[in-house]
């Protein structure tokens, strides 16, 4: 079941909502927007997150990020070589 849905009335940029609505497709703008107001929401929750955790362990370095950005883009390569699709 669907969450229920309300009206509202937002200010934007013309060319904001011009391509808004072009990238909205069949969809349409009001579902474009809903998405991306949805994403910006776990982005802020996320930052807090971060936040949290970085005033308990401290600061995250840019070191670590690398590290853990590369471990992550190893173990895609990895999945992706005997993932279903290697075949």
């Amino acid at each position: 079941m669907e969450e229920p849905t309300q009206k509202y009335s937002i200010t934007m940029p013309r060319d904001v909502a011009e391509a808004a609505r072009a990238r909205g497709g069949p969809s349409g703008l009001s579902a474009y927007v809903a998405a991306a107001v949805a994403r910006q929401i776990e982005r802020d929750n996320l930052n807090d997150l971060i936040a949290v955790a970085e005033a308990e362990h401290g600061r995250i370095t840019d070191e670590e990020i690398q590290a853990k950005r590369e471990a992550l883009l190893r173990a895609r390569d990895q999945h992706g070589a005997s993932g279903p699709s290697a075949a």
